[in-house]
């Protein structure tokens, strides 16, 4: 098992530490000299990874595990951390800081037991998990490790789901310019607000391809522009998403949204088109080891922590690197909580600890593979 108290203290400091995406610097300072203090070699990418090797990784056949170590909230300063005995609130702590933690005492563990994997392990506190990071941490991964890694294991999440498949998603930002003026004294001038409502509206009326066992959607997430009442606003833009865990409704998607902008450009519109972020969807698995590894996991969770994990599901998550290069991987969780993505996250403290023992026993039972 694990020293409690000082788990939670380390989970504190990690909570407490801001990390946007791709801003992950200070917690990549405290994992590092945590783990240089407890005899544990490793070190940080250019992606900004922690990354822990355990034996020989480049024969091939390796399992990597990770868990990301930035969360969604754009905090430069001090993240709110409150303990109210039952339950732990943080922004992020669930997602996915209390599993960068878990993987933290797990990799010093093994290395205290001079534990030597058959084909090689990897541990990693990855970055750019959360929004437009667009996994910048797990594609450095498997770009670095290329031919390496059989399994990738994303500890995220509660550990009454696990995620097999990949959702897909292509991000744009679509900026629309006109001359604007006067509200009064220009009246009649294009309004930058005007053809970019029109343009959304057209974006709703796209009707979502429909296939079985598939899921697809979109959405407009921001919008901004304008400069004051009495200006007909000569600038506008919003952010637009389409996702789906089916590539070829991503690529009818992507078509449908062509088509629109080509329609207001053929307009006479002023639209500029920058994509954000690209996430692939899962491309060439061997669908009969995947289903093996699901299952694998599952019967794992099971027997620690009592609750048969739902049926697998689709995700967003780091699994999609590895699932779009063909490389069998899946998202397991390691806690129960509440409110990703809100201020009011919450993760149950016993939770915690029975995670960690399903994440451990988990690491352990790929030792031999």
């Amino acid at each position: 098992m694990v020293d409690k108290k000082e788990f939670l203290s380390v989970l504190e400091t990690m909570a407490k530490t801001p990390a946007p995406s791709g801003m992950e610097e200070k917690r990549v300072a405290f994992c590092l000299d945590w783990f240089k203090k407890n005899g544990v070699e490793a070190y940080s990418d250019e992606a900004k990874n922690v990354i822990v090797k355990i034996g020989n990784v480049d024969g091939g056949n390796a399992t990597a595990f990770l868990a990301h170590t930035d969360v969604v909230f754009p905090d430069l300063t001090e993240l709110p951390y409150y303990d109210d005995g039952e339950k732990i609130h943080a922004p992020g702590i669930a997602d996915d800081t209390v599993h960068a933690v878990q993987l933290m005492f797990i990799a010093r563990k093994l290395v205290a037991e001079k534990v030597q994997p058959k084909h090689g392990m990897l541990i990693v506190l990855n970055s750019c998990e959360e929004g437009l990071g667009n996994l910048k941490g797990v594609k450095q991964i498997m770009h670095d490790f290329e031919g390496k890694i059989k399994y990738l294991i994303s500890v995220d999440g509660s550990y009454n789901h696990v995620v097999n498949r990949a959702v897909g998603s292509e991000r744009y930002r679509v900026t629309i310019r006109t001359e604007g003026g006067h509200s009064y004294g220009a009246f009649g001038r294009a309004n930058a607000i005007e053809k970019a409502s029109r343009i959304i509206c057209d974006l709703y009326d796209i009707k979502v391809p429909e296939r079985e066992d598939t899921k697809t959607t979109y959405n407009v997430g921001q919008i901004s522009g304008g400069t004051s009442v009495n200006t007909i606003a000569q600038s506008a833009e919003f952010l637009y998403e389409f996702r789906s865990d089916d590539s070829e409704c991503i690529d009818i998607m992507r078509t449908a949204f062509e088509e629109v902008i080509k329609k207001h450009k053929d307009l006479g519109i002023d639209v500029e088109v920058e994509i954000l972020g690209i996430r692939p969807c899962g491309k060439n698995v061997n669908e009969e080891e995947l289903a093996a590894l699901t299952k694998r996991i599952q019967k794992l969770s099971e027997e620690v922590t009592g609750i048969v994990p739902c049926k697998a599901a689709s995700g967003s998550t780091d699994s999609n690197i590895p699932l779009s290069l063909g490389v069998s991987s899946v998202t397991m969780g390691g806690s129960i909580a509440w409110g990703a993505h809100r201020r009011e996250e919450w993760v149950n403290k016993e939770s915690i600890f029975i995670g960690f023992e399903l994440v451990e026993k988990t690491v352990r039972d790929f030792l031999d593979e």
